[in-house]
């Protein structure tokens, strides 16, 4: 099992030599929900996340994520998790980037790139016309990375509400 780092060490471990953006398949959920959980301590929160949660989601007869992965044949180094969006206003389908994450580590070697990359023309094949993604206000090496990846930053206005279903 890896080792779950909440911050970024100074590990630089060499790039895999192939590395297969893929979309993820029912025997990668236990890394998958390793990696998830990876992120949320990240931030500072706790994961609910569990195997049975993601294949729910990812394989049920309406799956409701797309999941990708970063396969190095060795083990999976990072994935991507989009949601579909619509601005019915517009009429204009959207998908979310609602999860990036690569191990520390691996960083820098361009695996976030290739994520977005594959994430972008899975958007554009289900007709979306645009991949939104968000990160926390104190992110700057993630501002940076999206502002370099073309990404172009959308003031947050109102506040947004949720309600529990019982």
């Amino acid at each position: 099992m890896t080792q779950t780092l909440t911050e970024d060490s100074e590990i630089s471990l060499p790039r895999p030599a192939v590395v297969n953006i893929r979309h993820a398949k029912r025997h990668d959920l236990p890394e998958l929900n390793e990696m998830i959980a990876a992120l949320a301590a990240h931030h500072h929160d706790a994961s609910a996340m569990t195997p049975d949660i993601l294949e729910r989601d990812l394989f049920s007869d309406m799956p409701w994520i797309t999941a990708l992965v970063a396969d190095t044949g060795d083990g999976l180094i990072g994935y991507a998790i989009l949601v579909p969006l619509y601005r019915a206003q517009e009429g204009a389908r959207g998908m979310d980037l609602h999860h990036l994450f690569v191990r520390d580590g691996q960083r820098g070697h361009g695996i976030g790139q290739h994520l977005v990359a594959r994430a972008r023309d899975i958007a554009k094949s289900a007709g979306c016309g645009y991949l939104s993604v968000s990160a926390t206000t104190g992110n700057s090496a993630a501002h940076r990375f999206y502002e370099h990846m073309d990404f172009k930053p959308r003031p947050v206005t109102g506040m947004r509400y949720t309600q529990a279903i019982a």
